[in-house]
């Protein structure tokens, strides 16, 4: 396989299915920051102490959903993978396990913690970026809503994981306390 095409070299790609767009266009940041997200999680698993066969489902379904967001959206018989809807309830499931061991929130807390935690919050930040990158290439073209929900579960999976990870690894959650 060819890494280099030379095609991209005036600024324009292709999307599955044909249709040529800018690099500048929103349908290529939202698969962009798919794949920007993913290699974050790669750096959670490969940081944190434990590991957790979660997230590499994650960085399948991403994947899976960064093919939909690469596809042209006016091509209407191209082969796409099914996005797995069911792992939104796997990790609502994570989340409520999670929860169990962990004190119950009374303030905003501060990014850090652990460094696998502190790589979880960068996700969290980044998941939400790409997730408010969707609604709005939603808005303009439409979207599998299933995408949406998707990365608004991964975000809150994540805030919650990089707690979990705080208390698992013997880190310190800091509150947030306003300035005087």
């Amino acid at each position: 396989m060819k890494i280099y095409t030379k095609k991209g070299d005036q600024g324009d790609t292709s999307l599955f299915g044909g249709q040529r767009l800018k690099k500048s266009d929103l349908r290529l940041e939202c698969y962009g920051g798919t794949d920007e997200l993913n290699s974050h999680l790669g750096l959670i698993q490969s940081t944190s102490k434990f590991s957790n066969p979660l997230i590499k489902s994650l960085q399948i379904s991403l994947f899976e959903i960064g093919s939909h967001l690469a596809a042209d959206p006016t091509s209407k018989n191209l082969q796409l993978p099914e996005i797995n809807i069911s792992i939104v309830e796997k990790m609502e499931s994570e989340i409520d396990f999670m929860n169990e061991s962990l004190p119950p929130l009374k303030t905003f807390i501060l990014p850090g913690g652990t460094l696998s935690a502190s790589h979880c919050h960068v996700a969290r930040t980044v998941c939400r970026r790409v997730e408010r990158m969707v609604v709005g290439l939603n808005e303009r073209d439409g979207v599998d809503g299933q995408i949406i929900i998707f990365l608004n579960r991964l975000s809150d999976y994540l805030f919650v994981y990089a707690r979990y990870l705080v208390y698992k690894e013997g880190g310190e959650e800091f509150k947030w306390l306003p300035s005087k």
